[in-house]
C-alpha cells in the first residue's frame, strides 16, 4: 500500500509526484506541491486526491 492512499501522510507544501486524470491508463506521473487536499476521507485505494499549485489535480502515488 503506498503513501499517497492514506490522508494523513498528505500535508500543504508537500513535493508530490500524481496521476492526471487523462493519465491514468499510461500512469504517468506530474510532479508538484500539494496546494490543496481534495478527498475528505482519510483514505482512497487509488490514492488521495489533491490540487497541486500549478492547478492541477490527480490522485498521489509517490511523495518525495
Amino acid at each position: 500500500m503506498n503513501a499517497g492512499t492514506n490522508r494523513t501522510n498528505i500535508k500543504l507544501g508537500l513535493n508530490v509526484g500524481i496521476v492526471l486524470k487523462q493519465d491514468q491508463k499510461s500512469g504517468k506521473i506530474t510532479k508538484g506541491i500539494v496546494k490543496r487536499i481534495l478527498t475528505k476521507s482519510s483514505s482512497h485505494p487509488h490514492g488521495i486526491k489533491v490540487q497541486l499549485d500549478d492547478g492541477s489535480v490527480g490522485r498521489v502515488k509517490e511523495i518525495y
